[in-house]
């Protein structure tokens, strides 16, 4: 059953594949005319199709995993990342029947492939719960929360696809910079999984000794040669070398070492691009979305943004909430995890504010769907993997 819910993730994952490319055919290919002199394009219906099928195996993985192991299959990094991209291309499934916008395809697609594929960079091995787990708030607080950034992370993709088709790239601008530093980030992750990918089929490990934030002596293992090491740490395996220096026991060096790494493929991964194009690598994509309707996909993020803020408020907040008092016996602990939750739900409490009430649409409003599913992602990787909490566990 295990294995069968891992081979149906792979099957949903090359769905997704087929999906982006049907979305960039539909896009860049040839069109057709019905009887009537209707123009159809059939590569968007072929990709909205495949995007169902995808959805329906990510399902079906999700489905079988919570069989074999007997828990909702949220726990840990790999599991709640799968969860959110399967999350998001439900969103999509739902919305693209309302707007048939194509282009929301050709940029939600590559999304949602490029967070399973992070995911698979995490250890996919069923664990026994920890006793804070063991509770069905489990699957309440937390698939909730999943949903809801799934829903947040659509307005994320309309807001990207906005900036890409108003911004002038054709002379520098603090608005270049800041659309080209999203386009960092997206590129830093494929330059992860690639590195990581790379490293462990050479089956790459190094292990530390080293004197954990309890003041004991515990062992890391490393999956990339590290850059920075364990606090106090010492190389105790034949594989690996010293690092560069060492971090203190607050912070979780392994992670630390991948965010560099990451960061490094993506300097390397970006800077090649910019140098093939010899222009922006957003202004690259530009032409292909120069018939996106602005006001289409301005409306696509707001409504993402109205329907995932309160679904992630019930998950992120208040079922979170109500699991800290089971598992914690208090609602509320300023925990890294849950300071940033609150911060985020601010922050899109904000948005719908200014939205409402300050007529902030258009430009200043996709600024802020990028700005919100940014705090979405830096409190699933940084908070979650560097910074020492309740969640660490993850």
């Amino acid at each position: 059953m295990f294995e069968l819910s891992s081979n149906m993730l792979y099957v949903a994952f090359g769905l997704y594949l087929a999906s982006t490319v049907f979305f960039a055919v539909s896009i860049t290919g040839r069109k057709f005319k019905n009887r009537s002199g209707e123009e159809k394009n059939k590569s968007a219906l072929l990709g909205y199709l495949s995007a169902i099928l995808a959805l329906c195996a990510s399902i079906a993985y999700f489905v079988l995993r919570w069989i074999a192991v007997g828990y909702a299959p949220v726990s840990n990094m790999f599991e709640y990342t799968t969860a959110l991209g399967i999350a998001m291309a439900l969103a999509f499934v739902i919305i693209y029947p309302i707007y048939h916008n194509r282009y929301l395809g050709f940029v939600t697609m590559p999304i949602v492939m490029l967070i399973i594929a992070y995911a698979s960079m995490f250890p996919g091995e069923a664990q026994p719960l920890i006793p804070a787990l063991q509770t069905n708030w489990l699957f309440i607080h937390v698939i909730t929360t999943a949903i809801g950034q799934g829903i947040l992370a659509i307005g994320f993709a309309a807001g990207v696809l906005y900036l890409i088709r108003s911004i002038d790239f054709s002379k520098a601008s603090k608005k270049v910079k800041a659309i080209e530093f999203i386009m960092f980030g997206l590129l830093a992750t494929v330059a992860y999984i690639a590195i990581g990918t790379g490293f462990g089929a050479a089956d790459y490990t190094a292990e530390f000794s080293y004197v954990n934030e309890f003041g004991d002596e515990s062992t890391i293992e490393y999956y990339l040669p590290p850059i920075v090491g364990p606090n106090e740490g010492e190389l105790i395996s034949e594989q690996g070398f010293s690092p560069v220096v060492n971090l203190p026991d607050y912070l979780r060096s392994d992670d630390v070492n991948t965010l560099l790494w990451s960061f490094l493929g993506g300097i390397v991964l970006y800077g090649g691009l910019r140098a093939g194009f010899r222009k922006p690598v957003a202004g690259t994509i530009q032409p292909l979305v120069s018939r996106v309707n602005l006001q289409t996909v301005d409306e696509i993020s707001y409504r993402a943004i109205a329907i995932g803020f309160p679904i992630f408020t019930l998950g992120g907040l208040i079922f979170a909430m109500i699991w800290a008092q089971i598992a914690w016996t208090r609602f509320w602990g300023w925990d890294p995890k849950e300071v940033w939750a609150l911060i985020t739900f601010l922050f899109y409490a904000a948005y719908l504010h200014l939205r409402l009430s300050r007529g902030w649409h258009g430009e200043k409003s996709a600024w802020l769907c990028v700005i919100g599913f940014a705090l979405i992602m830096f409190n699933l990787i940084f908070v979650n993997l560097v910074i020492a909490g309740l969640h660490s566990y993850a």
